[in-house]
């Protein structure tokens, strides 16, 4: 964890917040209270509107009811100043790998985001090596995307969002496929990422979390 000074991780609430489209409210009724420099574990089956949520939270999607403030930030009137200070791990349809790029293609390409091209020359495979230890991926940067496991899968998105410095990650079902057994060290690994930055995550079975995440269970909407 970083100083107060040095960190960047800005606090999350929520007041009844709701999203309701077409076919229903996706979630509903959503409180929450996170500090800066906070790890929070979103829990629900399907139905309760996790993604949905954690999409809002990013100032990616607009809610329909109650209020949010990210940062300081309001939404959803200030959707691109969320925007600024948060990022999205591997959401499925929004953040996908490429399966075919290298774990170093990937951090290179964020790298180049949010450097521009004249950061290729300023010792970039250290920077991406950088990258990879600070979340604990220990993989060879050769690695293509489609040979990683879940878990690795995870601590890539969450590499590839912490590129930006934000202030709030998000990351999406972060025990989707994932044994058991390497559930529990995987939000441990997670868990040592906050301070600096505001942790948000969603998933299915919050027990493995217990000590190490703060858990809100979601409710079903329909």
């Amino acid at each position: 964890m970083g100083s107060e000074s040095d960190s960047r991780a800005v606090a999350v609430e929520t007041a009844e917040l709701e999203l309701r489209g077409a076919r229903g409210f996706a979630y509903r009724g959503v409180s929450l209270d996170v500090p800066a420099g906070g790890f929070t574990a979103l829990a629900g089956i399907a139905g309760t509107g996790r993604t949905a949520l954690l999409l809002t939270l990013g100032g990616r999607m607009r809610s329909s009811g109650g209020s949010a403030v990210v940062g300081g930030r309001r939404l959803p009137g200030d959707l691109r100043g969320v925007q600024r200070v948060s990022a999205l791990g591997v959401v499925s349809g929004v953040t996908d790998l490429e399966p075919s790029l290298t774990v170093r293609e990937h951090v290179s390409e964020a790298l180049d985001l949010h450097e521009g091209l004249f950061g290729r020359w300023r010792h970039r495979r250290d920077r991406v090596r950088a990258a990879l230890d600070r979340v604990g991926l220990d993989v060879p940067p050769k690695t293509r995307a489609q040979d990683l496991a879940p878990d690795e899968v995870q601590l890539l998105g969450a590499a590839l969002g912490l590129v930006g410095a934000p202030g709030l990650l998000l990351l999406d079902d972060v025990d989707e496929g994932l044994p058991r057994d390497r559930q529990r060290a995987l939000w441990e690994r997670l868990g040592a990422l906050a301070g600096d930055v505001t942790i948000i995550v969603t998933c299915h079975d919050p027990v493995p979390a217990e000590g190490i995440a703060r858990i809100v269970h979601l409710s079903e909407t329909a």
